[in-house]
This record gives structure tokens, sequence and C-alpha cells, in this order.
């Protein structure tokens, strides 16, 4: 099992509490990945949203991309994967950009493609806000153009939204650059099983991953593709010396003190995400279900839940937690050993 973590691009990943340290801002960013990286993650998700979903429309967010191109050029070994929005980047630019930053980081750097959910961010950065369908056919036609101008010289491609002739865009990425993707529509599976080189999850239970991981291998293979490289979920962590002290952390973190706070964006999240689960307001105190697989308990507890998911074909897990600096650093201490 692999472990990355979220860069906190908006920095504490808590709704319903004011006081954690994680910061909003370049120097907590890098220092995280310099230390993450030592202690042994395996990468970084840097999410992409120009509003903060966390803490409101009006707290600040870094810029996904600034934040991922400055740790491609700070560290030597994890691997920066970042979210990519097709509704907010023109594609010829982007396909350089990425070709760019992948010789930056020494081809350590990859894309999470993200159809996007926020109807009112893109409003406000006046962005086109297609339907759910419409999104993912989008993102598939996109994906298929970044490789193509990756791949070929010149590049010529018609679809239903891109149309290049001829077009030039050097240098090529000496290694195709690697994306991830996650959905759970069944347009947004069917898109992904035919552009996606990974699979991420939200938060599930054993029960739910294991149904999705056999579901994505089945249309792999009804596709006549192979295995997807690898498959990843959004987690949550709390870990304790004790069962009693992750309890209380936990119950901590899911006081609810003001749902009207952040209603907007739990309404437009489940609205336009088409998820095939509900999600409940203890679930949404933390972001990306990241509490559903309840990995919560004392680091022997944990690593043995940790154990199941593995057997069941995941391979990665991305972990949010607060303080961040603090238990990335007691996971990686008692828990790696584990594993």
């Amino acid at each position: 099992m692999q472990f990355g973590y979220w860069t906190p691009v908006f920095g504490s990943w808590l709704r319903n509490v004011d006081d954690d340290s994680t910061q909003c801002s370049w120097e907590y960013c890098r220092d995280l990945a310099l230390r993450a990286e030592a202690l042994g993650y395996a990468l970084t998700l840097v999410p992409e949203l120009y509003l903060n979903d966390i803490k409101g429309h009006s707290a600040p967010v870094l810029d996904a991309w600034a934040v991922a191109n400055g740790l491609a050029a700070i560290t030597s070994k994890i691997e920066i994967l970042a979210a990519l929005r097709p509704q907010y980047h023109q594609v010829a630019i982007t396909a350089k950009q990425i070709a760019t930053i992948a010789e930056i980081s020494n081809y350590r750097f990859s894309i999470n493609m993200v159809s996007a959910w926020w109807e009112e961010e893109a409003r406000q950065y006046g962005i086109s806000f297609d339907a759910h369908d419409d999104r993912y056919t989008l993102t598939r036609e996109y994906t298929d153009v970044l490789r193509g101008f990756w791949r070929d010289t010149p590049f010529s491609y018609k679809g239903k939204y891109f149309h290049f002739e001829n077009a030039y865009n050097e240098p090529k990425p000496k290694r195709m650059p690697l994306v991830y993707a996650g959905g759970e529509s069944e347009v947004g599976r069917e898109a992904i099983t035919h552009f996606a080189d990974k699979y991420l999850m939200h938060g599930g239970t054993l029960q739910e991953i294991e149904s999705k991981i056999a579901d994505m291998r089945a249309r792999r293979a009804r596709a006549g593709l192979s295995d997807f490289q690898g498959y990843g979920m959004a987690v949550y962590m709390i870990v304790r010396d004790t069962q009693a002290e992750a309890d209380a952390e936990l119950a901590r973190i899911t006081n609810i003190k003001d749902f009207a706070a952040y209603e907007n964006s739990y309404k437009d999240f489940t609205d336009n995400s088409n998820l095939n689960v509900e999600i409940s307001k203890e679930e949404y105190s933390v972001s990306n279900r990241g509490l559903r697989p309840r990995l919560v308990g004392t680091p022997q507890s944990v690593a043995e839940k940790i154990r199941a998911y593995k057997k069941a074909g995941l391979d990665l897990l991305i972990v949010q937690c607060a303080n961040m600096k603090e238990e990335l650093e007691y996971i990686a201490r008692n828990v790696f050993p584990l594993l």
C-alpha cells in the first residue's frame, strides 16, 4: 500500500473546527511536502478549486497549479498529482504546461482529471457549466487531445469540443504523464474506463470499494483494455494511542456548529455529482467522504483495516488529517511499520 496526502491549498480540511493550525500558505505546503517526502509518502494530490469549499466563499484558497509547479521544483522523489478541470484550462496551452512541469519534476508530475461540480464557483469565475454527462464527454475528449499533443507532430483532431489542424506543441514529454480520474455515475465510469490510467475513489466502506474495483475491472475487460495501473481512495485518518482518544477527536471534528455556513457547497456538490451513495452531514464535516472508511483508532486497528483494503485491490490511500504536519508524521512513524 502506498500513502499520499492532500496538499492543503484550502488550509484546514475541517468544516466545523476553527483552531486547526494547518495553514493556507505556500510556506506551509512547501514545508509539508519536504517533510512528507522524507517520511516516505509517495504522492501528494493538489486539489483545484478557486473558491474555498471547506471554509466558505470568502476564505482564501491557493492556486493548485502554481503550488504544484513549486512543489515539482523543490522535491526530488514524491509524485505531484495536480487536479485539472478542463473548463478552466485551455487545452493546447495546458498540454505545454504539463510537458514543461513534467520536465521540471523529472517526470514525477501527473494529472487528476476532474469533470467539475461546483456551479456557483463557475458562475463567479465566468466559466460555462455544462450538464453532468456533457462534462464527462468533454473530459474524455480533452484527455485525448492532451495525449495527441504529447505524441504527434503536427497534431490534428476534430471532435465535439475541439478542432486542431497541423498544430505544433513542442517539446514533447519524454514519458507520457499519468492520468488519474474518479467518478461514480454510469456516464462517468464509462468515460473513465477509456481515458484514465488510474482510478480514484471517494472514501468508502470495504464492501463499496470492493464493488467499485470489480466493476471498473470488468469495464476495462469489456473494452479490451488491461486493468488500471492502480486504484486509490481518499481518506481522513484519525490515529491515536488509544481508541478512546481517536473517538474523542472524531466527535470533536463532526460537531456541526452552523450547517448553513457551507450549505451552498454541500447542495451544489450533491446535486451536481451524481453520487451513488448519500453523504451524511457528519461525513461532510471533511471532504471527499474521507470519514466513510472509518480509519479511526489505534495504529494497530487502523493498520488491520488498511490490510483489508489492500486485499480488496486498493493500492493507494490519499490522506487528509489535522493538524497535517503532526498527523502525517504520527501516521508515518506508527502505521507504516505495521504494513
